[in-house]
C-alpha cells in the first residue's frame, strides 16, 4: 500500500509538472537561470545600444566642430557683432578698391570702414584712412577671412565701406556753430548707445528742442545708418553731428570753451526741475543697460535725475533725453 500510493503520489506530481509545464511555469532553479539569461541578453543588447548611441553622439561632433569653429571666429570683441549677424541690407555698402578709393577722394559721408593689414601697404590708401580716422570715422583692421563673412563671400579686395546717411563735422566746428547760434547752446554727447532706433529718436528730439548739435563717439554708439535717419524722419536733415575719436578728451575740450557738462543718471543727486543754471550745456545720456561710464561721470559738472512716480525704476534713452530737453530748454 505504502509502494503504490509513493507511485501514485509521483505519477500525480509528474502530470502536474507536465500539466503546468505546458503554460510555461517552471521550477524555481529553471526560473532563476532564465532570469539569469534574459538579464545577460538585454545587458548585451544595452551594450550594443550605447555603444552605437556614443559612436553617433562622437560622429556628430565630429561633424558640428568646424561649425562651431568657424562661429567662434566670426565672433569679435565688437560692440557692433549684433548687427553682424542680421541680414544685411547692402544698399549702402562699396568694396573694392578702385570704388572704395573714388568714394574717399569724393568726400562721400562714411559711417565705418573694415580693412585689411595690406591695405595699409598702399601710400594712397594709408593717408586717406590715417585722415579719416582723425576726423572721427571707425576702421576696424579684420582678417581676409573676416572681410569675405562681413560682405558675404563678395569680392572686396581687402576693404569694405558703409555709406553715411549724413556729414559730420569736427567738434570744433560744432562748437564755433553752437556758440554763433545761440548765447547758451545745448549739446547733446551719447555714450554708449548703440541701438540705432534710440540714436534716431535722440535726434529726432534734438532736433525738436532747437539742440545745437550731438556727439557720437567713434566707438560703442550707432552710427548714422539709413536706420538712424529713417527713425529721426527727416531731423538728421536739419542738425550737426560730430563723431569724435574719444568722447572724454571732447568733454575736456567743450569745458575749455564754458560748457557745463550735465549727465543723466538715476542716481543723480539733484533733480533736473531744480537745475537752474544758465550756461552754455553739454547733456550727456548713457545706454538704458548700464548708463553714463564711470570715468565720463567723473568728467561731469552736474548730475541729474528726472522724478519717477511709478513703480517703473528707468526710461528708455530716447525718452529720458526727450524730457530733459523739454526741462533744461523750457527755462
Amino acid at each position: 500500500m505504502k509502494n503504490s500510493s509513493k507511485k501514485n503520489f509521483s505519477r500525480k506530481n509528474n502530470q502536474e509538472y507536465k500539466k503546468n509545464s505546458d503554460f510555461g511555469y517552471y521550477s524555481k532553479n529553471i526560473n532563476r537561470s532564465e532570469k539569469n539569461e534574459r538579464l545577460l541578453n538585454n545587458s548585451a543588447k544595452n551594450k550594443n545600444v550605447e555603444n552605437s548611441n556614443n559612436n553617433n553622439t562622437f560622429s556628430s561632433y565630429k561633424r558640428r566642430k568646424p561649425t562651431f569653429k568657424s562661429n567662434k571666429e566670426f565672433s569679435n570683441n565688437n560692440p557692433d557683432n549684433y548687427q553682424e549677424f542680421t541680414k544685411r541690407n547692402f544698399d549702402d555698402w562699396i568694396w573694392g578698391k578702385h570704388s572704395v578709393y573714388e568714394a574717399l577722394i569724393t568726400k562721400r559721408a562714411i559711417n565705418r570702414i573694415w580693412c585689411t593689414s595690406e591695405i595699409f601697404s598702399s601710400d594712397k590708401f594709408y593717408i586717406l584712412l590715417k585722415d579719416l580716422k582723425s576726423e572721427g570715422i571707425l576702421i576696424e583692421e579684420v582678417s581676409w577671412n573676416r572681410l569675405s563673412q562681413i560682405t558675404n563671400g563678395a569680392a572686396h579686395q581687402g576693404v569694405a565701406l558703409q555709406l553715411a546717411c549724413s556729414k559730420t563735422i569736427s567738434l570744433e566746428h560744432l562748437i564755433d556753430f553752437s556758440k554763433h547760434n545761440c548765447a547758451n547752446p545745448i549739446i547733446l554727447a551719447l555714450d554708449g548707445i548703440t541701438d540705432p532706433h534710440n540714436v534716431g529718436a535722440i535726434i529726432r528730439s534734438a532736433e525738436a528742442f532747437d539742440c545745437k548739435g550731438i556727439i557720437i563717439p567713434q566707438r560703442r554708439s550707432a552710427g548714422l545708418t539709413g536706420t538712424v535717419a529713417k527713425v529721426a524722419a527727416g531731423a538728421l536733415e536739419h542738425l550737426q553731428v560730430s563723431r569724435v575719436v574719444n568722447l572724454n578728451r571732447a568733454i575736456e575740450e567743450l569745458k575749455k570753451y564754458g560748457f557745463l557738462v550735465v549727465g543723466l543718471s538715476g542716481d543723480g543727486q539733484l533733480s533736473i526741475s531744480n537745475f537752474l543754471e544758465k550756461a552754455p550745456l553739454v547733456i550727456i545720456v548713457g545706454s538704458e543697460d548700464k548708463g553714463i561710464s564711470l570715468l565720463t561721470q567723473k568728467k561731469c559738472d552736474f548730475l541729474l535725475s528726472i522724478p519717477l512716480k511709478g513703480k517703473t525704476s528707468s526710461l528708455n534713452a530716447s525718452v529720458a533725453a526727450a524730457i530733459s530737453l523739454f526741462h533744461l530748454t523750457s527755462k
